[in-house]
């Protein structure tokens, strides 16, 4: 029952994601061949919100849910580790027109073909899991 919050919002942000379109096929297709600004500007402001709050975050040193601090580590890598990532992440996004989150929300409003991309993305999550320990991090 103290996690029904949590349910809540993520029912909200769904009901978002839907009425700004941010699941669109369309508006994905869009943003990948430079046609609109609609995504890149959610995108970008997703982007601000996200460091200002992690600003925020350091500064007051916010617990968890578990009441636990909520410490962040620098990470003094590679770059091409994430420009490899982000590879991967943007050819399923562009091959599926759905990033992780909107998954849910598209397969919520009926269109159950989506659980094909949802088991393939479990599936690519377990994979990485079981190759993890031989990959270079």
């Amino acid at each position: 029952m103290r996690h029904v919050k949590f349910l809540l919002t993520g029912v909200l942000f769904g009901v978002v994601m839907s009425k700004a379109e941010i699941i669109s096929w369309y508006r994905i297709y869009e943003m990948f061949r430079f046609e609109a600004f609609h995504m890149y500007g959610i995108i970008g402001s997703a982007v601000v919100i996200g460091i200002l709050f992690v600003n925020y975050t350091k500064r007051n040193e916010l617990c968890c849910i578990e009441k636990k601090p909520i410490h962040f580590k620098d990470k003094n890598k590679s770059i091409s580790r994430y420009l490899f990532g982000g590879v991967i992440f943007g050819l399923g996004w562009a091959m599926t027109g759905a990033c992780p989150g909107p998954m849910f929300v598209i397969f919520g409003q009926g269109y159950y073909s989506i659980l094909i991309v949802i088991i393939s993305a479990i599936f690519g999550t377990y994979l990485y899991g079981v190759v993890r320990d031989k990959l270079p991090h």
